[in-house]
Parts: structure tokens; C-alpha cells; sequence
């Protein structure tokens, strides 16, 4: 019973922090599409991704990196002519992101967000993302997840990680920008591709481009 009320009030938070996003992202790929929300509450990063999928920067680039139970990486401007088993990841756009944590934006399952080096500060890399697959988990796991961090998982939060999954581990570290609303079917085929051992699929994932939409007068265009 506990966890049905924290569902029903997840879904009341969902409702009222999602219902005003402004812009939607269709991600075509060689297995299908992805169409995620682009969050308001993070400003510099839907502006960022907004403008360099205008730019069609997006088109042609891979999915660099897969790991089952976790996370599709992709942005890596390289991988648009990278040869076979040719390791990626560090390509870049010069430039990166201020970090924008927010406490209502976190790594559950469909999560988009803001793949980043090791600087102190957490800025997120100005082109590459993940979109999270992630894996269920138990309460005594989110217990030690806690504990590790130093930090309290609301209970809605916990609801979510243990029926629907994430990665709670990434919560306050990488900026969560955006959530999938249709498709995750597609991001679990691209996930459960072969992959050689730098987590790039043998066979190439491929964004063949990225379409942005806004709501205007309750029509998205």
C-alpha cells in the first residue's frame, strides 16, 4: 500500500513538473525513433542540445558506447567517420556546461543527460549525452546507495528506482536534462547490441538525425 501512495504521488509531482516542458526531441536512429522532453528547468543544456541538433551537428553520429543495465552514450562528434572497433568518446565541441542540478530531474529509467569529464566543477561535455536504461533496485540497495553518497533518496524517488529502475548512482554528479517519452523499446535494442571491449557496438547505432519540436498553441510543430 505505501508504494502505491508514493506512485500516485510521484505521478501528481511528474504531472506538475513535466506538463510545461516547451520542446520535444525526435531521435531517429537506424532501430527506430526516440522522442524525449527537453526540460525548461535546465535551461543552458535544452538551449544547447536544441541549437546543435538545428545545426544538424547530431546527424550521422553513433551510439559510441552501450552497457546493459545502464545507459546508451552518443554525441562524440569522431564516431560520424570512425572506422571499425576504433575507440571514441573523447570528441568534443570546445566548450562545456555549467552544471544545472535539480533535485526533480533524476536518473530514472529514459533519463537524458549530460555525459561530462572528471572536472571539479561538473560541467557537462557541450555535446555528448546518455539516455539511461539502467536496472531495478532493492530498498536495502538504495539503503547503501544512501550511505555511499551522502545523500537521501525521497521515497518517491525510491519507488521509481525500485519498480521502474535507473541509475541512482549518477544523481547529483551529471546533469538530467530531458526524459524519453516513446521508444525506450529502441534505446533496449540499441543497449543489447554486441560490443567489443571499449562498449562500442560491433554494429553501428546510428542517429540519422535529430528533429526538434516546440508547442505552440497547444500544437506541436
Amino acid at each position: 500500500m505505501k508504494k502505491i501512495i508514493y506512485l500516485l504521488l510521484f505521478g501528481c509531482f511528474l504531472t506538475q513538473t513535466t506538463k510545461a516542458q516547451k520542446y520535444h526531441a525526435v531521435i531517429k536512429t537506424n532501430e527506430g525513433k526516440i522522442r524525449l522532453e527537453l526540460f525548461d528547468g535546465t535551461p543552458k543544456h535544452r538551449d544547447n542540445f536544441i541549437k546543435l541538433a538545428r545545426q544538424h551537428f547530431y546527424d550521422g553520429v553513433l551510439f559510441h558506447r552501450v552497457i546493459p543495465g545502464f545507459m546508451i552514450q552518443a554525441g562524440d562528434p569522431d564516431s560520424k567517420h570512425a572506422k571499425p572497433a576504433e575507440a571514441l568518446g573523447d570528441g568534443d565541441v570546445g566548450y562545456t556546461i555549467a552544471a544545472e542540478f535539480r533535485k526533480q530531474y533524476f536518473h530514472q529509467r529514459g533519463a537524458l543527460a549530460a555525459a561530462r569529464d572528471n572536472n571539479p566543477a561538473k560541467a557537462s561535455s557541450g555535446c555528448q549525452f546518455y539516455i539511461v536504461t539502467g536496472k531495478k533496485y532493492s530498498e536495502a540497495a538504495l539503503k547503501k546507495e544512501e550511505q555511499r553518497a551522502g545523500r537521501k533518496i525521497t521515497p518517491a524517488q525510491e519507488t521509481v528506482y525500485e519498480t521502474i529502475g535507473g541509475a541512482p548512482h549518477l544523481d547529483g554528479n551529471y546533469t538530467v536534462y530531458g526524459q524519453v517519452l516513446k521508444g525506450m523499446n529502441v534505446a533496449d535494442k540499441i543497449v543489447n547490441q554486441k560490443r567489443d571491449k571499449n562498449d562500442r557496438p560491433l554494429k553501428n547505432q546510428v542517429i540519422e538525425k535529430v528533429r526538434i519540436r516546440k508547442k505552440f498553441l497547444g500544437v506541436w510543430l
